[in-house]
């Protein structure tokens, strides 16, 4: 189950690379951004399939899109000097919660019937 984390982990962060180094890159308007974009993009779907094969899907792809919305911004705000609105940092906050929330989900227990229903 580790190793499932540690993929999943990890095509957060080739998402997160490849967005971002497009954004840096793309501004010279060079097609460069578009092409490491496309092959970190490519490598976190990778990635996620394989953690998928442990973890349940929706949360796998909840905290994948999730984390990686909030990490996105975050090196936005940092590295790119954009602004958020008050709305926008609300939004981001529903997330966080939402992520947290599913991940304790995952953590519960489950009835055996659930258990069996989902072999």
């Amino acid at each position: 189950m580790l190793l499932a984390w540690i993929f999943l982990i990890l095509a957060i962060l080739t998402e997160i690379s490849g967005v971002s180094v497009m954004k840096l890159l793309s501004q010279n308007g060079g097609a460069t951004g578009y092409l490491v974009m496309y092959v970190c993009i490519a490598l976190s779907y990778v990635f996620l399939g394989f953690a998928v094969k442990r973890i349940a899907v929706g949360v796998a792809f909840a905290m994948w899109e999730g984390i990686g919305i909030v990490l996105i911004t975050a090196i936005s705000l940092l590295i790119f000097k954009s602004t958020l609105s008050t709305q926008e940092l609300v939004g981001l906050g529903l997330a966080v919660v939402g992520i947290a929330m599913i991940n304790a989900g995952e953590a519960s227990p489950t009835a055996p019937e659930e258990d069996k229903a989902c072999r």
